[in-house]
């Protein structure tokens, strides 16, 4: 039998993304249009059940014109897991666990369910909240789109779009002075943005985590590139690419900060081709800014289905894209894997079929 629900909470955490108001806004709309319910939002990830005044509520005329909107009206942050709640007592870190403050909290913001949107450790926490009792259901959100039970998240097109169009962009300006241009994207643990942009902007390069190079490899195939009369080359690489053991000077890489292993590659290149090297690196641009209308569908379609399970009693869930249609997985399915590029793949077949490199052999 259906659960009896009369109010529920929204939060989500991580890092921020593009299609976020979005999901919000067709949870609130689907729930309150054709529930009835009551939508309280939780600012600030999980920070909002430790701390009730953090929420606020949602209401049809408050989320009027948020779904062309970047970021979350909610806040967020990847920072508050209630279950290793860090906080500095003395001067000293302390680690709290606040678990059943949240459980305390949702009984006296009278919630009956709660959606949670996140990536896989706001995933993980939603997961085990619901083991202790709370009724609780997750949407993915990850501009990496290393989700391993979903096909896609909303976010990863939004940056998809804007890697390419900087691709293009530096391309004009790559082949006006004859340089080596480095683009660094996102994908701390898997290279689906670098792979992506890369086939969509035609580089030359592409570094991936999932993939072994050298940065010999590298240059000898941007040598062969200008023996042929190619006097410019494109180079993207993903924030998570696992660097050689030595530099071209054969002492170690530094271990990069975020950020900065663009520049250690395009300084290892210039080293050994003494060619202009340029390095632009994309970083939280690809977070930013208005969703692609790809993302604010799919995004609205996960943010339904969310209500759609509580309504149905479905909880431990997770909402997700296969095939098209909009299923769930088990929250326990959903977290823990990370779904990578695969080097045999169409993907990557595709890329080298058409020339381009990805360091591992010239």
């Amino acid at each position: 039998m259906a659960p009896t629900i009369r109010t529920i909470g929204i939060s989500n955490g991580g890092g921020d993304c593009p299609g976020l108001n979005a999901v919000i806004r067709g949870a609130v709309r689907a729930s309150i249009l054709g529930h009835g319910w009551r939508v309280v939002g939780i600012n600030d990830g999980f920070d909002g059940l430790i701390w009730t005044d953090r929420t606020v509520p949602l209401t049809v005329e408050s989320i009027a014109g948020i779904l062309p909107r970047g970021g979350t009206i909610l806040g967020t942050t990847n920072r508050g897991n209630p279950f290793r709640y860090e906080i500095e007592e003395n001067g000293k870190k302390v680690i709290h666990d606040y678990s059943l403050i949240c459980l305390e909290n949702m009984r006296k913001l009278e919630l009956d369910a709660m959606i949670a949107i996140g990536g896989d450790g706001t995933l993980t926490i939603a997961r085990d909240l619901g083991k202790l009792g709370i009724p609780i259901v997750g949407v993915p959100k990850t501009i990496d789109n290393d989700l391993s039970a979903t096909e896609v998240t909303f976010g990863f097109d939004t940056a998809l779009h804007v890697a390419t169009d900087a691709i293009d962009r530096l391309h004009t300006t790559a082949e006006s002075h004859g340089r080596v241009m480095v683009i660094e994207v996102m994908g701390r643990d898997a290279g689906w943005i670098a792979l992506h942009s890369g086939i969509a902007g035609g580089a030359d390069v592409i570094l991936l985590p999932e993939i072994p190079f050298t940065i010999e490899t590298v240059c000898e195939y941007l040598r062969k590139r200008a023996a042929t009369g190619k006097k410019f080359s494109m180079v993207v690489v993903a924030e998570g690419v696992k660097l050689p053991p030595l530099d071209p000077f054969g002492k170690p890489f530094p271990a990069p900060r975020p950020g900065q292993v663009g520049f250690l590659i395009g300084d290892a290149i210039h080293t050994l081709l003494k060619k202009d090297v340029r390095v632009t690196v994309l970083g939280h641009i690809q977070r930013g800014g208005s969703p692609s209308p790809f993302d604010r569908i799919l995004a609205t379609r996960f943010g339904v289905e969310a209500v759609e399970l509580i309504a149905r009693g479905e909880f431990g869930r997770m909402v997700c894209l296969r095939a098209g249609e909009i299923e769930s997985v088990s929250l326990d399915e959903a977290v823990g894997e990370t779904r990578l590029v695969d080097p045999q793949g169409s993907l990557v077949r595709t890329a080298r079929a058409i020339g381009m490199n990805f360091g591992d052999y010239a």
